[in-house]
């Protein structure tokens, strides 16, 4: 026979309690449900206006699966992120999966937090070029991707690992978990650095570096602008095209006409930047070397042959991040296992396997 604890958790945090529900994925409704009690009183928790007892704090870590310690203030910790981060497509986005994809950044806060103890960050190399949604046909896209290039030491040639290029000046990039493939990349400002996320069912290396240029773009240009918003996804595109392949050198390059010659100038320049043939058409109709009728039929054609989907191209295997899987293993070496890591940050063990993979990770149930 137990015996119930009815008293007040004094560490209780409430913030902690919607961090958790919302990196599951969970409805108040939902979870009130699963524990016989109200919506009112999960938002009475979550408000901070009433604090579970230790049974409750139990009962709340078992269904949502973080141990009870991940509930409770804490001095150490990575600050809670108060920003939204940039999605691909927002309108398309429930709200749900937002606050889901928020809290999975927070909890890679959480862990970049922890590592910091143990070993030190690039620092971060990040020119702020600020624009807003009222410039939708600027040149700061351009003179962003321009800058950026200059200040990583790139010049004009083709970034052979994009990923590698952003962890070696500061941004942490990680997979998403496999619940979350319905989002495409996004990224967001946090505490200890900024993050890119990336699809972990993209399964296209050429377009996955596409995705990884345009989070950059967002970072550079948009850390305070509300996100979502169409122009500024342009502009977040304008300048990923620009970072993987300078106007100045593929202007010439591009084709005129897609004849036969043209497709295969096409895929040649698609290797030699390492970006999709409907990225580089697009490019060539917003440069003036197609006409909006040849970009047309050129997709056209794309359609037919099954490639808005799977293009052909010779590089299969994905950029992958290395900057945490390696911090993990020098901080190994040391003689502090990565589950010393993930007890400190309070992060579940699946989540914290994924922010710390080199490549997806597959669900449990999986």
């Amino acid at each position: 026979m137990s015996v119930q604890d009815s008293s007040p958790i004094l560490s209780f945090d409430p913030r902690r309690l919607t961090l958790a529900r919302e990196l599951q994925g969970v409805r108040k409704s939902d979870l009130a449900r699963s524990l016989g009690v109200s919506a009112v009183t999960i938002t009475h928790w979550e408000s901070g206006n009433r604090n579970p007892t230790k049974d409750n704090v139990y009962a709340l870590a078992l269904t949502l699966g973080v141990a009870p310690s991940f509930l409770e203030s804490q001095f150490s910790e990575a600050p809670l992120i108060s920003g939204a981060p940039h999605f691909r497509s927002l309108r398309s986005t429930t709200q749900l999966s937002r606050n889901q994809a928020q809290a999975y950044t927070q909890v890679v806060q959480d862990v970049i937090h922890t590592m910091n103890e143990y070993v030190d960050f690039p620092d971060l190399v990040l020119p702020g070029i600020l624009t807003d949604s009222d410039l939708p046909g600027s040149e700061i896209p351009r003179l962003a991707a321009e800058q950026v290039r200059k200040d990583w030491g790139l010049g004009n040639k083709p970034v052979q690992h994009v990923v590698r290029a952003m962890e070696n000046h500061g941004i942490v990039v990680v997979f998403a978990p496999f619940h979350s493939a319905a989002i495409d990349a996004y990224s967001t400002f946090g505490s200890e650095a900024p993050v890119v996320v990336l699809n972990p069912t993209k399964g296209d290396y050429y377009r996955q570096r596409f995705d990884a240029a345009h989070e950059l773009g967002h970072l550079v240009m948009h850390a305070d602008a509300d996100p979502g918003h169409k122009v500024l996804e342009a502009q977040a595109h304008a300048f990923a095209a620009e970072f993987l392949a300078p106007s100045a050198c593929i202007q010439d390059e591009l084709p005129t006409v897609m004849n036969g010659q043209g497709w295969m100038k096409l895929k040649e320049l698609k290797e030699y930047w390492g970006i999709s043939m409907q990225a580089l058409l697009y490019r060539a109709k917003e440069l003036g070397r197609l006409s909006d009728d040849a970009y047309r039929n050129a997709m056209v054609t794309v359609s037919r042959n099954g490639w808005r989907s799977k293009e052909p191209g010779l590089i299969s295997s994905l950029e992958e991040p290395s900057l945490i899987p390696h911090a993990i293993s020098l901080i190994e070496e040391s003689g502090v296992p990565s589950e010393i890591l993930r007890e400190k940050s309070r992060v579940p063990q699946h989540y914290f396997e994924v922010i710390t993979a080199r490549r997806p990770v597959l669900p449990v149930n999986a």
